[in-house]
């Protein structure tokens, strides 16, 4: 019997993305890795905090992403280095488009394994003003509200 190839098991996800920046669109991109960067990432030795990508040369380069090295590799590869990322032409178009409007930007929201295969969600987002951040909150906390008196009328029903 063979494994599902949608079988999706993440390693990272970059949670505080969602606050900072409002999300306009997202791709899927596979990403150039070493070996010993995958075993890394299997060990979940992966930070994508300050990470962002960017267009250069008809090609996407995600950087500032953190990998730590692997213990037992032979070759230490510098954490930091750019890392391509596999998207086809017409995509890679999309992007250049998208990014080229004032404020938007290409940001990695999560690192997953599809199936055997390393692949990271790349979001076209525009950052978000203070003021914008704090009324985000205030919408999340409504809507917990709104649920929590709707799951309360459910059970005195």
């Amino acid at each position: 019997m063979q494994k599902s190839q949608d079988d999706i098991r993440y390693v990272v996800r970059n949670r505080k993305a969602r606050h900072d920046y409002l999300i306009k669109n997202t791709f899927e991109a596979g990403i150039e890795l070493k070996g010993s960067e995958v075993k890394s990432l299997r060990d979940g030795k992966v930070n994508l905090s300050d990470a962002y990508a960017e267009v250069d040369q008809n090609q996407v380069y995600l950087k500032n992403m953190h990998i730590s090295p692997y213990k037992m590799a032979h070759e230490v590869l510098d954490p930091y280095r750019p890392r391509r990322l596999l998207l086809h032409k017409r995509e890679i178009y999309k992007l250049m488009v998208q990014t080229q409007q004032r404020g938007m930007t290409l940001i990695p929201m999560a690192i997953y394994f599809k199936g055997k295969v390393v692949k990271v969600e790349l979001a076209v987002a525009m950052g978000r003003k203070k003021y914008d951040k704090r009324q985000a909150i205030a919408e999340a906390e409504a809507e917990r509200k709104i649920g929590r008196a709707m799951r309360r009328d459910e059970k005195n029903d």
